[in-house]
């Protein structure tokens, strides 16, 4: 005897496709990761609304412009020293 009870209901509007997330949100998503500061749920959500590759493109960039402003920081106070 099987249990139906454990098997999700297809015709239930809750379980239609994730909707992809936007560019905010992965920025958000990545932001926060770099803190590795992320709450359990919003987590969750991020693993079925987001792609890797946005992931990964969005993390590179971040990164880059994290380093081009400490080294824009190290430049202005070393030419104001």
């Amino acid at each position: 005897m099987t249990d139906d009870s454990a098997k999700p209901d297809i015709s239930s509007p809750s379980n239609a496709a994730p909707r992809q997330a936007t560019l905010w949100q992965v920025a958000g998503a990545v932001f926060w990761s770099f803190f590795g500061v992320r709450k359990g749920h919003s987590m969750q959500h991020d693993a079925v609304t987001i792609k890797p590759a946005q992931v990964i493109i969005v993390g590179v960039i971040t990164a880059a412009l994290i380093v081009a402003g400490l080294l824009l920081l190290v430049r202005f106070i070393i030419s104001h020293a």
